[in-house]
């Protein structure tokens, strides 16, 4: 299990990779005609730093290295001289700028779509202008392509999640519902070093640890924007188990948190109590053949949709298209991209506009919803690279696995 950190240099990155990250950033910005921008979501600070504070990063790219203004905590250093202000309000970062010199330009950004519109209005009145731009969807694209240090991150994890995987039968017993099997599982991966967060974009995305489906809960739809569903414990979370008991052959959709050190991967893998139906064995190698499909199909240059309508066709020949992505309700994608938060670009859908580059991360979730059975499929992530194929990263067995 990884360590808490007690270095309180506010850069845990390093200079060399968070330049590496800042020249993503500042491209990005220079694309979408941003001169200058304040960042202040927790995936964007994390990326940018490599820790969580609660404040602000200035970001420009007439400057060699971010300006802090930190609220909390107010023990964190900086190495860079005049690089860290310890503020207690935001109305002192305009002053603190103007006194270093620094002129915002000509359009200035905000996390428009993750910030509240009360903190927007104030930071507008901070700077006495109204933000020209949007800086969340800036930062989606810079964070769609992973650095080396990254990609390290996110192999670590998916190690340690398929270890968790393959002793998931074990946690099982006879009479088990769906919430105390999902418990176990959550254990063993906190156990395991998992930090139990699921950071996902989107003001009306939450979930807890993961999602387990048995039985006709497969079939519910839910409130969010998951690939699959479930009608939760409780209306207030409706999403993933709800108390069946795990049956004798019904098929168990297991898809859990992979967070241990910030990074996630995502994986799901099917287990079954007995033997499964010749039709959820026939869906989980459907689901298997459309993964290796789309990990061969990976490259620098491919359309994201090119990618789902491959996947639907496979469906289809398979005769599997009315229950590919739901049944009740399809989701719209099967695949996404992810790292900080579960839930990153690019999007394999069929009117997504994203073209793969190589250093993308990518869960590909191709999963059927079959009445009378139940959810069936899995999920891997891959790395895409420049050279063919994409690297799977989650390697925990395909096939059903069965449960002691």
């Amino acid at each position: 299990m990884r360590t808490v950190s007690h270095d309180y240099e506010i850069n845990l990155l390093g200079n060399d990779e968070q330049q590496r990250r800042l020249s993503r950033i500042y491209s990005a910005m220079r694309s979408a005609g941003i001169t200058s921008a304040l960042l202040r979501d927790n995936a964007d600070i994390y990326y940018l730093t490599g820790r969580v504070f609660r404040g602000f990063a200035y970001v420009s790219p007439a400057l060699e290295t971010p300006i802090y203004f930190v609220r909390r905590p107010n023990h964190l250093t900086c190495s860079t001289p005049g690089a860290l202000h310890l503020i207690k309000r935001p109305e002192e970062i305009a002053d603190i700028i103007e006194k270093l010199g620094i002129d915002p330009g000509e359009s200035f950004g905000l996390e428009l779509d993750a910030i509240p519109y009360s903190e927007a209005v104030r930071l507008a009145a901070v700077f006495g202008r109204a933000p020209e731009a949007n800086m969340w969807p800036v930062m989606r694209k810079a964070r769609s392509v992973k650095t080396e240090r990254e990609l390290a991150m996110l192999r670590e994890c998916g190690v340690k999640q398929s270890l968790v995987y393959e002793r998931i039968p074990h946690l099982y017993r006879e009479g088990m519902t769906d919430i105390e099997f999902q418990i176990e599982i959550e254990r063993a991966l906190r156990l395991e070093g998992c930090l139990g967060q699921f950071r996902m974009a989107g003001a009306d995305m939450e979930i807890f640890m993961g999602n387990l489906l048995t039985g006709e809960n497969g079939d519910t739809p839910s409130t969010y924007d998951f690939a699959m569903g479930g009608a939760g414990a409780d209306p207030s979370l409706p999403v993933g188990a709800d108390g069946t008991v795990i049956r004798p052959g019904a098929p168990v959709m297991v898809d859990m948190n992979g967070n241990f050190n910030g990074y996630m991967t995502d994986m799901t893998r099917m287990y079954v109590a007995g033997e499964p139906s010749a039709e959820a064995i026939h869906a989980c190698k459907v689901s298997q053949k459309i993964c290796a499909e789309a990990a061969a199909m990976m490259i620098p240059g491919v359309k994201a949709a090119d990618i789902y309508n491959r996947a639907l066709e496979i469906a289809t020949a398979e005769g599997l298209e009315k229950y590919f992505m739901g049944h009740r309700y399809h989701a719209g994608f099967v695949g996404h991209g992810i790292g900080i938060e579960v839930n990153e670009s690019p999007v394999l859908a069929p009117r997504s506009r994203d073209i793969l580059q190589a250093g993308n991360v990518i869960a590909v979730e191709p999963k059927f919803v079959i009445p009378g059975i139940g959810a069936v499929g899995i999920e891997n992530t891959y790395i895409v690279r420049a050279e063919w194929p994409a690297e799977r990263i989650t390697t925990a067995r395909e096939d059903f696995m069965r449960l002691d």
